[in-house]
């Protein structure tokens, strides 16, 4: 079974060759194709990080195995990690944090057991990137959530979950203030749940989700999230165990599936050969899985939770009165101890199930959308401007400009009504909402909104706008503080 192989940057090559050097001790049957991808290919010129050839491999293979790369600062170009997952739809981003022992932490100390499994939406939210300048102090980012992208990692971690026997799954969130998008990715959520009803679900409020991890981490199984909430969650959850050097990665994707640790490139000490290779070394047990290949990753993962229960241990981590070993050297005492098995928590063993990955020549790109419920209408306009002049003076030139198809609502500032009603206590940026909406209460068109955009441009600039959509008695738009 071939798969594509990405050593990375920094600690990269040192620690994916500690890693495949275990697996060919291990008989592990897999073929690996070297493809380039890094800070090194940005420097030749590519933009995106990869070479086309690599690109190709890659969607010809379907696994990417890959170490911690490095994005060029102040170049202008996108993270090649983000880049990745999103291009290749590698929707759901599977992290699992559990008790090692030989890893010591408050908890281990403690005696409670860790084992939570973390599954963050991977494509959406602010990691789209999608962000402008609309004044000189002000700076906006597009957050996108969207329903088709929020069922498929949803329903991917509730059948997870399922296969994990959990006994509970839980939705993080921020739906008490972003009720729109964040209230779309829980509805989302308890749609799915009602397909598992065998699993526990329930939603926390991410800020409570935190503060419950690090008092009551026992307590979650499978958590599920947004993509930038899950990103923080998740080292959250890493610190719970030991740190990075101990949080594996999948990105699993319906066509294309990329293995990888979470920690960075670490610069300062490549080169040394002393890096922690464990946290990549876990991503390729999820890979092997994910490739059938059960017998292998059990008994690697065995002699790797006996090597960590004997005490040795590189520098990052371990009881500091016995002595280090390098990177090599960890990588060699886990093969020593291939066929033995920990005390605790041994893993069972299995047969091998080899699931080669089917290759797709898609021909386009596949377009998801779900079935509109009932119709849309467009019941008014955010008109975003530029000003720095008092509310009231805003309000009065709006007014003039409204006609017979529009009445100005209120206007906010910073998310917060500044009039008809606010108080002198509300700082201002240089950026005000104009919220219009249909004098009749009829629906209009993009013509009549495109005419107040013009009407309104000969006071004001404006440097956005957002339509005001209702799906029957469904607003699709938030209010104002203290509107």
């Amino acid at each position: 079974m071939k798969i594509a192989v990405a050593k990375g940057d920094g600690i990269g090559p040192e620690i994916m060759d500690a890693v495949l050097k275990i697996f060919k001790a291990a008989d592990t049957p897999l073929e690996y194709e070297f493809v380039d991808m890094g800070k090194w290919v940005f420097d030749k010129g590519f933009n995106n990080g990869m070479t086309p050839e690599a690109l190709q491999t890659i969607e010809k293979l379907g696994v990417l195995f890959k170490g911690p790369m490095e994005t060029p600062k102040g170049k202008g170009v996108k993270s090649i990690n983000v880049t990745a997952r999103k291009t290749w739809n590698t929707y759901a981003n599977k992290r699992t944090f559990q008790t090692l022992h030989g890893v010591d932490t408050v908890f281990s100390k403690a005696g409670i057991p860790i084992d939570i499994t973390v599954v963050r939406e991977n494509i959406e939210d602010t990691y789209g990137g999608i962000e402008h300048m609309l004044t000189h102090d002000v700076a906006l980012s597009r957050r996108f959530i969207t329903r088709p992208g929020s069922l498929q990692v949803i329903r991917y971690a509730f059948e997870m979950a399922k296969q994990k026997n959990a006994r509970r799954i839980t939705c993080g969130h921020k739906a008490n203030i972003m009720k729109i998008t964040d209230g779309l990715f829980l509805e989302c959520f308890y749609e799915v749940a009602k397909n598992y009803p065998e699993l526990q679900a329930d939603d926390v409020i991410v800020d409570d989700l935190c503060m419950k991890l690090v008092t009551r981490p026992d307590s979650f199984d499978v958590v599920v999230l947004t993509n930038l909430q899950g990103d923080i969650v998740s080292d959250l959850c890493a610190g719970l165990v030991g740190g990075l050097g101990f949080a594996p990665s999948a990105n699993i994707g319906d066509h294309i599936s990329i293995f990888e640790a979470v920690h960075g490139t670490a610069p300062d000490i490549a080169g040394k050969n002393i890096a922690n290779p464990t946290a990549l070394l876990l991503s390729g047990f999820g890979m092997l899985r994910h490739l059938g290949l059960l017998q292998s990753a059990v008994m690697i993962e065995n002699a790797l939770l006996y090597t960590l229960e004997s005490g040795v241990h590189t520098g990052d981590f371990g009881d500091k009165s016995k002595p280090s070993v390098n990177t090599t050297q960890f990588a060699d005492a886990i093969i020593a101890n291939f066929g033995k098995k920990p005390s605790h928590n041994p893993k069972p063993d299995l047969v091998d199930v080899p699931s080669a990955c089917t290759v797709f020549n898609l021909e386009k790109n596949a377009m998801m959308e779900s079935v509109e419920g009932e119709n849309e209408k467009i019941v008014g306009v955010d008109m975003f401007i530029e000003s720095n002049v008092q509310p009231e003076e805003i309000a009065k030139k709006c007014q003039r400009h409204a006609g017979v198809k529009f009445k100005l609502i209120n206007i906010s500032n910073r998310g917060t009504q500044v009039w008809p009603t606010g108080s002198r206590y509300t700082n201002l940026v240089n950026q005000y909402n104009a919220r219009f909406e249909s004098l009749d209460g009829e629906g209009l068109n993009q013509q009549d909104i495109i005419g107040l955009y013009v009407s309104l441009s000969g006071d004001f600039k404006i440097p956005s706008l957002e339509l005001l959509n209702m799906w029957g008695d469904k607003k699709g738009y938030s209010l104002a503080q203290g509107q």
